[in-house]
């Protein structure tokens, strides 16, 4: 496999600092960072970014999280192993990733589940992660890039 052209976030450096400066940005909003993890392979697996997939399987891995939730985090639902607040999160990554899916991307029902484990802040931080993993797994299907190659 051959990427068709550098990540085009490396290719301005401007943005790829931008990017980065984001994705810091919800690092102490209160959010486990497990579970920012399991949002960021979760959003991956349904835009099918193979590198977003291998690279946050990995960095589960290396965090300590088991094989089973990591094997399972496509199936979350019918899996025992994801606490309630994982679940809310999971949830609304899902709703967040496939918007035109229904009418109703975010239903209220949805969004106060998830205001039942998250505050305010880290609930906005929450919507802005779900935002850019899905904004880097459109980056890397575009170009096709190539997973594990960032190693």
């Amino acid at each position: 496999m051959q990427a068709r052209m550098k990540n085009p976030a490396l290719l301005n450096p401007d943005t790829l600092k931008a990017l980065q400066a984001l994705g810091a940005s919800v690092a102490d909003a209160g959010i486990p960072p497990r579970t920012l993890e399991l949002v960021h392979l979760r959003a991956s697996q349904i835009n099918g970014c193979s590198v977003c997939v291998d690279m946050h399987a990995h960095a589960l891995k290396k965090g300590g999280e088991s094989d089973q939730r990591i094997y399972a985090v496509g199936a979350w639902r019918d899996a025992p192993w994801f606490t309630d607040a994982e679940r809310a999160a999971l949830a609304l990554t899902e709703a967040l990733t496939r918007l035109s899916d229904t009418s109703d991307a975010v239903p209220d029902t949805l969004w106060q589940e998830v205001a039942r484990h998250f505050d305010e802040r880290a609930l906005g931080a929450l919507v802005v992660t779900i935002a850019q993993i899905n904004l880097w797994n459109r980056l890397n299907v575009a170009t096709r890039q190539v997973a594990g190659a960032f190693r």
